[in-house]
C-alpha cells in the first residue's frame, strides 16, 4: 500500500482546511492552533489527530522536518478590507513565523489561505517578499470563489501555493464545477423543519439565492450575529434575521423572519453535519465564521496531491 502524503497544519482553526486535506487523502502529521475552543473541536471530532495548542510564534516544529506539505490558514485581519489593512505592521501577521518554519522544515509543497484583500495593489511588494523568502520554490497566488466548488456562499478566498522547484510542472489550480451550488433555501430547509415549522417551505422560496459571505468571526466582534448592517441587509433579502443566531430551529407556530443556528451556518460553510463545534454559541460561531470551506480546501489539496504523486510515479517509472 502506498504511503499517504503527510500535512502539517498551522493555524488550523476548527478544521475547515484540515477536513479538506483529509478528504483529499492526506494524513495529518500535526495541527497547530492557538484558540482553545478550536483545539477542543479538533480533538472532539478527530481524537487521533495530534493537536498542538500553541502560538505559531513559539512553535519549534523541528520534529516535522521533511513533511510533504505545510498548510496554513494564517490570520486574515492584517489584509482584510474590513480592517485597516496594516499588513506586515499588524501584530497579528503570522507570515514571518510561517515562513521561518517553512524554511527550516523544507516541505515539498505549501498551501496558505487568506482573504481577498491580500491581492490588493497595496500588498504587491509584500507578496513579492513572501515569494523571495522561499528560494527553491515555484509560487503562485489564486483567487477561488467558494460557490464554484459547491459551497452555497459568496466567499472569495485567496490561496498561495508554493511547490518545490522541479515538481511544479504537474500542478494545476482546480477547475470550477459546472454544477451550481444549492440556494440557501434548498440547503437549509430540512434544518428549518426540524421542529415542525409550518412556514419552512414558504421560506425556502424566498431564500432562493446563495448566501452572502459569512462574517462575524472576529474576537473583537460583539457576539454571534451575521455581521454589520450591509451583511444583515443581504441576509434579510433571503428571509434570514442576521442580528443574532438562534439556539434551535423555529417551532411549529413561529411567525416572522427566522435566524440561523450554528449548525445551519456550518452547513453554509461546507462542513458536514457530523462535525461538532465545542464551546458556547459565540465561540462556536466564531470557529465557523473564520473557517476555510472544506470543499474548497479539498479541491486545492487534491491538485497538490496529484502534483506530488505524479512526480513520485515518474521516479518509479524511471
Amino acid at each position: 500500500m502506498a504511503k499517504r502524503l503527510r500535512v502539517l497544519e498551522l493555524c488550523a482553526g476548527a478544521g475547515g482546511q484540515a477536513l479538506g486535506f483529509e478528504q483529499a487523502g492526506f494524513e495529518h502529521a500535526a495541527l497547530v492552533e492557538l484558540d482553545g475552543h478550536a483545539c477542543r473541536t479538533l480533538r472532539f471530532n478527530r481524537p487521533h489527530w495530534d493537536v498542538r495548542h500553541e502560538d505559531l510564534n513559539n512553535f519549534d516544529g523541528s520534529e516535522f522536518a521533511g513533511v510533504d506539505v505545510i498548510a496554513a490558514g494564517l490570520p486574515c485581519p492584517p489584509f482584510s478590507k474590513a480592517g485597516k489593512q496594516l499588513g506586515s505592521a499588524d501584530e497579528r501577521n503570522l507570515f514571518p513565523a510561517a515562513l521561518d518554519l517553512i524554511r527550516r522544515l523544507q516541505p515539498r509543497a505549501i498551501v496558505i489561505e487568506n482573504v481577498r484583500g491580500i491581492l490588493d495593489a497595496v500588498f504587491a511588494d509584500y507578496r513579492t517578499y513572501i515569494a523571495n523568502e522561499l528560494p527553491g520554490y515555484w509560487t503562485d497566488w489564486h483567487l477561488l470563489n467558494a460557490s464554484d466548488y459547491g459551497v452555497s456562499q459568496l466567499r472569495p478566498r485567496v490561496n498561495f501555493v508554493a511547490i518545490r522547484r522541479g515538481l511544479e510542472s504537474n500542478f494545476r489550480w482546480p477547475t470550477p464545477s459546472e454544477v451550481p451550488p444549492p440556494t440557501v433555501g434548498e440547503l437549509l430547509v430540512d434544518l428549518m423543519k426540524e421542529r415542525g415549522w409550518a412556514g419552512a417551505e414558504a421560506w425556502k422560496s424566498i431564500a432562493n439565492e446563495i448566501a452572502p459571505t459569512l462574517v462575524g468571526g472576529s474576537k473583537k466582534h460583539g457576539g454571534p450575529d451575521l455581521g454589520p448592517t450591509r451583511a444583515r441587509r443581504a441576509w434579510e433579502a433571503l428571509g434570514v434575521n442576521g442580528k443574532t443566531l438562534a439556539d434551535a430551529a423555529p417551532d411549529r407556530d413561529f411567525q416572522g423572519i427566522p435566524r440561523l443556528t450554528v449548525r445551519m451556518a456550518a452547513r453554509i460553510q461546507g462542513f458536514p453535519d457530523d462535525w461538532q463545534f465545542v464551546g458556547g454559541k459565540t465561540a462556536a460561531y466564531r470557529q465557523v465564521g473564520n473557517a476555510f470551506p472544506p470543499p474548497v480546501a479539498k479541491s486545492v489539496a487534491a491538485q497538490v496531491r496529484k502534483c506530488l504523486e505524479a512526480r513520485a510515479s515518474l521516479r518509479m517509472v524511471g
